[in-house]
């Protein structure tokens, strides 16, 4: 039996826990998958590396409106395969090294483990390990529907679609979230022929409502998109996999050389062994935890066990996982002084075509807890904007909701043009309770940068200015 200080199930943000402080004490960190876990191996960091020479594909068709000649010649997929994960591959590697051989008191175990008590693991070849601490970090996997043909070969999910041999002339996505649609704008701008199969009737459908309509109004003019269509299965005809659809009540076939299921991820907590030591779990799987990041059983926080990340969030985002790795290192360096994870204002974004980018409430969530009355609501179109002419933008929109009384920010959803930057300001203004007039007319706005649409939609609110706030 070996046993450490502390004992980290995965090696994504839980490998940021190793910090000097457990210099001289006994580390365990234990991941059977890819060193550096989700975002670095087949997440946001490879995926953006491919978003950003797709924009510049679709580039071409923005500038054709614009009066500018400009070819789109084709793709070198294997040429930007290798460029990306020849980098992320070497810093997987390099830190796997790290751990396993350079630093004498981690140990790295790569295999699977489960719990058999709180305070022990079994590994997968028999080892026994326990621990003073442990922190489940163990991220999550692609959801796969139980239809057939889902095991064929040509069908992938975002963990494997990256590392293809060579774009496919003809791709089926399945799924209308995030994850599908950022593949779906990536593969059509590299130029493939890309349908989107969604089973309900607008695509992000979990985001405001008016964004998610004016995206996947947006999304039908770039890339086929089939909705309201469920699964039935997968199948082999010749070369060219098919994929078995039912709309309304009637069959679809799809023809496809290449199918990616984008349904949805869920968390790698089902082998672990903690829903039988008593551990709460949402219904997703994930593990509920308490405000300082302490798993929880019969409601009440576990000394010496925390989660973070996929495995104990529902947002499924690196930068949360990210906020929560830095509150579990000062919790397990500071027992007796702990800190908080301050969840206010969590952002979110969608690098698709167009982006779109996200924090706070939908005007549905507002108006149910604050009621119709107290919610104001407005759309600012870029278009509005002196940049927005510049760019002949019809597509573009800032949605702001605020409310009434106090006149602070209860939602930001914008759709366009770097939606991921342009919401930032409206993000810090929810975490720091700035009001909207105040952000409106408390600080100068660039003209006519594309920010305007910003100050523009602020002003539309209404929101009535004090007698204190600037001109």
């Amino acid at each position: 039996m070996a046993h450490y200080d502390l004992a980290i199930i995965g090696s994504g943000s839980g490998n940021s826990l190793i910090t000097e402080h457990w210099d001289g004490r006994k580390v365990a960190i234990i991941d059977a998958g890819t060193f550096g876990g989700t975002c670095l191996n087949v997440g946001c960091i490879p995926t953006k590396m491919f978003v950003y020479p797709a924009q510049l594909a679709a580039s071409v068709a923005e500038a054709k409106a614009l009066g500018v000649s400009m070819s789109f010649d084709g793709a070198d997929w294997a040429a930007m395969r290798d460029r990306i994960f020849g980098r992320i591959d070497a810093i997987s590697e390099a830190g796997k090294n790290y751990r396993a051989h350079e630093l004498e008191n981690v140990t790295l175990y790569t295999e699977h483990v489960r719990f058999v008590s709180r305070n022990e693991l079994n590994t997968a070849s028999g080892q026994s390990i326990t621990a003073d601490n442990f922190v489940i970090a163990t991220g999550s996997r692609p959801v796969l529907p139980q239809v057939e043909g889902i095991d064929l070969p040509g069908v992938h999910t975002s963990d494997t679609i990256m590392r293809l041999d060579a774009l496919p002339q003809r791709l089926v996505i399945l799924g209308g979230g995030y994850i599908a649609s950022e593949f779906a704008a990536v593969f059509s701008a590299l130029g493939s022929e890309v349908t989107q199969v969604n089973r309900s009737g607008t695509l992000m459908r979990r985001q405001d409502a008016d964004i998610s309509a004016a995206f996947t109004q947006a999304a039908s003019a770039r890339w086929g998109v089939e909705l309201n269509a469920g699964l039935q299965g997968i199948e082999q005809r010749g070369d060219s996999l098919v994929v078995r659809l039912r709309r309304d009540g009637q069959p679809l076939d799809l023809e496809a050389d290449v199918v990616l299921v984008a349904t949805g991820r869920t968390p790698n907590t089902d082998a672990l062994g903690v829903a039988e030591l008593g551990f709460e779990m949402r219904e997703d799987g994930s593990l509920v935890v308490d405000e300082y990041q302490r798993l929880v059983a019969d409601g009440l926080p576990v000394e010496g066990i925390f989660g973070l990340g996929d495995a104990a969030n529902t947002e499924q985002l690196k930068h949360v996982a990210n906020r929560e790795a830095r509150v579990v290192i000062h919790n397990l360096e500071n027992p007796g002084a702990m800190r908080p994870m301050d969840r206010r204002a969590v952002p979110a974004a969608v690098f698709s075509n167009p982006q779109i980018a996200y924090v706070g409430a939908t005007e549905a969530q507002a108006r149910a807890e604050h009621g119709a009355d107290a919610v104001l609501s407005v759309i600012q179109p870029y278009g509005s904007t002196a940049y927005g002419w510049a760019m002949e933008d019809s597509e573009g929109i800032v949605k702001l909701l605020a409310h009434r009384d106090t006149g602070l920010l209860l939602g930001a959803h914008i759709m366009g043009h770097e939606a991921s930057l342009l919401i930032q300001p409206l993000i810090q203004a929810m975490a720091t309770g700035l009001d909207v007039a105040t952000m409106a007319r408390g600080q100068f706005w660039i003209h006519p940068a594309l920010s305007e649409v910003v100050e523009n939609a602020l002003l539309g609110l209404g929101v009535p200015a004090q007698e204190s706030d600037p001109l």
